[in-house]
């Protein structure tokens, strides 16, 4: 039976596990892979100590010092479902390489980040690995002098327009609102390249092509008109979705499906502590995620300190 054990494979993970590990807890850090979406994020300018890197490297650095302090993250853990138990411990059902396996804890953190929101538009399915990626940073480089085309309205979309356009000979981003909502240094870099074009109050409509993208087919917000933009690659980063599911279904989240906290990162069931991207917090940051990390799991501390084992 383990302290404390914490899901996740990202910032806030990787914040509370160095915490976790500094006050000697038996605990164990689960993920099916590390990084999350900090590993697929662009440039990264804004986290504090940093002045100029990009999401592999520094969920590379957050892996580094996780296991600086004598925790190894156990990889290949697909979590189900997190049970509390009569007696007060929770029990985590799990797969490993496709076999079954159960881990017991007095506290958890849930830190499992979210996943790209998809367009639910004809082609995107069908094309899924054929051109349609929501992940430019992994796929981006595979497009070398080809026409390409970023859908989304933030920093996200943004990002992947700076990093497509030193890869493609030409991006087109299709945003269907009339502003960006992203940084307005990233749209000042973008609006400065001469290979980006920003089509505003389009509604994508769908995905063309035969085998492979040929083409994204959207409706014009103003006339009502479908228009074409040729294409290659189709980059689609229009929010994320919390990974919230495998949580008991005692705890209370909000209407967009994220786990509510208070500030103590405490969930609606005790002993239960969530952090990061997966959260109600009102922004999704790299270093707001990591401070989330660390708080969760000082509340786990104190949490388990008062807990009074089972009897037998």
């Amino acid at each position: 039976m383990y302290d404390l054990i914490i899901i996740g494979g990202s910032a806030a993970s990787s914040a509370a596990a160095i915490y976790a590990a500094r006050r000697k807890l038996n605990c164990i850090l689960i993920t099916e892979e590390f990084g999350g979406e900090v590993a697929t994020s662009g440039e990264v300018e804004n986290y504090p100590g940093f002045i100029h890197t990009n999401g592999f490297e520094l969920a590379e650095a957050f892996r580094k010092h996780v296991e600086a302090n004598g925790m190894k993250p156990e990889l290949g853990v697909r979590v189900e479902l997190i049970e509390k138990m009569s007696n007060g411990l929770f029990k985590i059902y799990a797969k490993k390489g496709g076999v079954a396996v159960d881990y017991v804890a007095k506290a958890v953190i849930v830190a499992t980040g979210v996943h790209p929101r998809h367009l639910g538009v004809p082609g995107e399915e069908e094309l899924k690995g054929k051109g349609v990626t929501w992940c430019t940073t992994c796929d981006g480089p595979l497009y070398k002098n080809k026409k390409v085309v970023t859908i989304g309205g933030g920093n996200s979309a943004l990002d992947s327009a700076l990093m497509l356009a030193q890869i493609a000979t030409h991006v087109t981003i299709i945003n269907k609102n009339d502003t960006f909502k992203g940084e307005a240094v990233l749209l000042e870099k973008v609006q400065a390249l001469p290979n980006v074009d920003i089509v505003y109050q389009a509604k994508t409509a769908r995905i063309e092509g035969s085998a492979v993208v040929e083409r994204v087919v959207y409706v014009d917000a103003a006339s009502g008109e479908e228009r074409t933009v040729d294409a290659q690659g189709v980059f689609i980063h229009i929010g994320l979705v919390p990974n919230s599911g495998i949580v008991p279904p005692e705890v209370q989240k909000n209407a967009a499906g994220e786990i509510e906290i208070n500030l103590q990162c405490e969930t609606s069931v005790p002993g239960l502590f969530a952090a990061g991207d997966v959260t109600n917090i009102p922004y999704k940051q790299i270093a707001i995620a990591t401070g989330q990390g660390v708080c969760a799991a000082l509340s786990s501390v104190d949490y388990i300190n008062k807990f009074i084992t089972p009897a037998a």
